[in-house]
C-alpha cells in the first residue's frame, strides 16, 4: 500500500501539520497538497460539499450549542443538491473556506460501510489476503473505518434505491456502534478532514483504487464486526465485578 495515495508518507505527510490544525507559517504546498486530495477524490466520481471544521475549546464552527456532530456535519441544508464533482467549484471552496472539512454525500455514486476500527482493519487485513478487490479506505481517529464502494442504486433505477432510515442518519450514528451503510440519504466526512482533540480521517487506500461492489465486502466485514462486539461484550462482562 506504500503507493497510495493519502498515506503516511508523501503527499499525506505533507499534510500532517494541516491535519494537526493551521499555523500561521504553513506553507502555500500544504494548501495545494489538501486540495490535491479533495480533487483527486472528485475525480473518482466522490462528490463534495463544504462542512463544518473544529472551533475552540472542543466546540464546532457552526457554534451550535451542544453540536451533536461537531466538524462532522454539512454547512449547508442543501448538501445533497450542493455537492458536487466540478473541479472549479471544489477549487473555490477549498481556498474560500481553508479551515473547512468536506463531506461527501452517498447513495449518488458511491455508498460507504462504516465499521469500528479494530473490526476493520482485520477485515482490510483478511480481503487483501483473500485477493478481493478493495476500494478506497479512510481512517478515523475516533475509532471507525471507513469502506468505499459502489451504490447499490442508481438513479436509473430509482426504485432500487435503499434509503438510509434502513440503517442510520449522520446525526444518529451513535445508536449504531457496529456496521453503518451509509447510502442515499447519508454522508461521510472525506479526507483530509479535522476533528475536535487534535484528531483527524486520513486514506489508508486512496480514492485512486476502483470502488467495489459492497456485496464483495459485507460478509467479511460483518464477521469481523460480530467478532468484534463478542469481545467487547466479553470484555464488558469481565469488568462488570469490579464495578459492583
Amino acid at each position: 500500500m506504500s503507493g497510495d495515495v493519502g498515506g503516511r508518507t508523501g503527499l499525506q505527510g505533507k499534510l500532517s501539520q494541516w491535519l494537526r490544525g493551521r499555523r500561521p507559517k504553513e506553507t502555500a504546498a500544504q494548501d495545494r497538497g489538501r486540495e490535491a486530495l479533495l480533487l483527486a477524490a472528485a475525480g473518482a466520481g466522490l462528490p463534495l460539499a463544504p462542512a463544518a471544521h473544529p472551533g475552540p475549546d472542543y466546540r464546532c464552527s457552526c457554534d451550535r450549542v451542544g453540536c451533536p456532530t461537531p466538524a462532522r456535519h454539512p454547512v449547508s441544508f442543501a448538501w445533497q443538491t450542493q455537492s458536487t464533482t466540478d473541479r472549479a467549484q471544489i477549487e473555490r471552496w477549498a481556498r474560500h473556506q481553508p479551515q473547512a472539512n468536506f463531506v461527501t454525500a452517498t447513495g449518488m455514486v458511491h455508498d460507504v460501510l462504516d465499521v469500528p476500527l479494530e473490526a476493520g482493519r482485520e477485515a482490510l487485513q483478511r480481503l487483501l489476503g483473500a485477493g478481493i478487490e478493495v476500494g478506497p479506505v479512510a481512517e478515523s481517529d475516533d475509532g471507525r473505518m471507513l469502506f468505499f464502494t459502489l451504490t447499490r442504486g442508481t438513479p436509473e433505477d430509482e426504485d432500487e434505491w435503499w434509503p438510509c432510515e434502513l440503517d442510520c442518519h449522520p446525526e444518529t450514528m451513535d445508536e449504531h456502534p457496529g456496521l453503518r451503510w451509509h447510502c442515499r440519504g447519508s454522508y461521510v466526512l472525506v479526507p483530509p478532514a479535522r476533528l475536535p482533540g487534535d484528531q483527524s480521517v486520513h486514506w489508508v487506500r486512496g480514492p485512486e483504487h476502483p470502488l467495489p461492489d459492497p456485496l464483495s465486502l459485507l460478509e467479511v466485514l460483518t464477521d469481523a464486526c460480530a467478532r468484534y462486539a463478542g469481545e467487547e461484550a466479553d470484555h464488558q462482562g469481565a469488568a462488570w465485578p469490579l464495578r459492583r
